[in-house]
């Protein structure tokens, strides 16, 4: 296949994504990885969770940065470059034509139910986001140790999200580095 058909795929696939998810960035990683890793075979599982940790490590909504890790993987930087346009394109024209439209509806409760069924949609596609990425990391005590840290200090102490991120990187980076240390001798 030619570059320029992969660029092309890539618009349109990152374009539908964006059309049809609701929720946001998180909402999306369930398609992507449908879409990219399992239909069209760009990239393997692991790719996913790799991307996803550095595009929610990156400042940026995780949606663009995946689209942009992707696009880049598979057809350089103008993979990257219509792919980012294609999830970002749909939003821009909802939004744009929602904004205008929703003024005048905003008080109807019809609207506002409307809204409460798409927060209960976008919840579950996260808690399968959850799961997913839950079943195909590997499982250790400082995973979990890790994880039930970040929840609390998040949570209950309200310490900013990019400094858990930042601590938990670097506590697995030490953890790797003792662990490829042990395994050498």
């Amino acid at each position: 296949m030619s570059k320029s058909k992969k660029i092309l795929q890539l618009f349109i696939t990152f374009f539908k994504i964006g059309a049809f998810t609701f929720g946001g960035g998180y909402a999306m990683i369930p398609l992507i990885q449908q879409q990219i890793a399992e239909k069209k075979k760009w990239i393997t599982d692991d790719d996913i969770l790799e991307i996803i940790a550095i595009a929610e490590s990156t400042p940026g909504p995780i949606a663009i940065n995946s689209a942009t890790f992707v696009g880049y993987k598979v057809a350089g930087f103008f993979g990257s470059f219509f792919a980012t346009l294609g999830v970002v394109l749909p939003s821009f024209v909802i939004i744009m034509l929602i904004s205008f439209v929703l003024r005048n509806f905003t008080e109807y409760q019809a609207v506002k139910y409307a809204f409460y069924g798409i927060r209960a949609g976008v919840l579950a596609l996260l808690v399968k986001a959850l799961w997913t990425m839950y079943a195909k990391i590997k499982k250790n005590a400082i995973g979990y140790i890790l994880m039930a840290l970040a929840f609390i200090v998040v949570t209950f102490l309200d310490i900013n999200v990019l400094y858990v991120i930042a601590g938990c990187a670097v506590v697995g980076i030490i953890y790797s580095s003792i662990a490829a240390r042990r395994i050498k001798k």
